[in-house]
This record gives C-alpha cells, structure tokens and sequence, in this order.
C-alpha cells in the first residue's frame, strides 16, 4: 500500500471518528436535560416530546450538516487522487490538512468562534479544490507522477 493511501485512510477514519463525536455531542445533551423532539423518545423517559431541540444539539446539527456538505468530497476526490497516483506528496498533505481543517471547523462550530470557524471551513474548501485540480491534471494532462 502506498504512503499517500494510508494517509488517506487514516483521515477518512479519523473523519469518521469525529463526526460520531458529534453524534456523542447530541445524544449527552438530550440525555442530560432529558429533552428530546420525538414522542417516542421522550416516552421512553417518561417525559412530554418538546417542540425544539437544545441550543447545543441545534448547534451540533448544523454542524454535521456543513460535514455532509464537504466530507463526501473530500472522500470521492482523494480517493480518486490516490487510486490515480496523482501527485502523492501534495495529496497526502492535502488529505492531512483538510482533516484537521475539518476538526478544528467542528471545534469552533460547537464552540461559537469566529472567525476561525470560517478560517477552517476556508482551508478544508481550498483543499478540496485543489484535490479537483490534481484529478483533472492527471486525467486530462497526465501529470503530476
């Protein structure tokens, strides 16, 4: 296996990992304030379904949402960059510093902080292009090797 493919995997498990981390998030505020928006659930707890989720489980949603937005990407297009043997060295520090743009955009989400949250998101975007422009240089033009 190649260096850039264990990087690459590692950042998708490490992806991974994280967005169950919000998922973890959600479910400790729900179950620490017993307030949940289904019936079924507040049942469960004895208690009347409420009309809207916590302020931190909103916040975490959102956050997940933006996940979805990007994370898929980053999945289709280093994968693609890596079975493609594009350039390795840049793609393993692109999948290497999305990760952690991804983390640390999660990080100050959940906490309310700007602007790094926005710097973050920025960085995981600009990678994600450039794992585009890798793609399409080495499909079209063949290079970098």
């Amino acid at each position: 296996m190649s260096n850039a493919m264990a990087v690459y995997a590692c950042c998708v498990v490490v992806l991974f990992f994280k967005m169950l981390a919000i998922s973890c998030y959600q479910g400790y505020y729900r179950l620490r304030y017993l307030v949940f928006i289904n019936a079924e659930d507040a049942a469960v707890f004895g208690r009347v379904a409420q009309p809207a989720e916590r302020p931190e489980v909103e916040r975490a949603t959102q956050a997940w949402r933006n996940d979805l937005e990007s994370i898929p990407m980053f999945v289709a297009l280093g994968g693609l960059a890596v079975s493609l043997e594009a350039y390795a060295a840049v793609t393993v520090w692109l999948c290497l510093v999305f990760t952690l743009a991804r983390v640390l955009h999660t990080v100050t989400y959940l906490a309310g902080k700007q602007p790094w949250r926005t710097l973050s998101y920025g960085v995981g975007t600009l990678c994600l292009i450039v794992l585009a422009g890798l793609v399409i240089s080495r499909v079209v033009v063949g290079w970098p090797t």
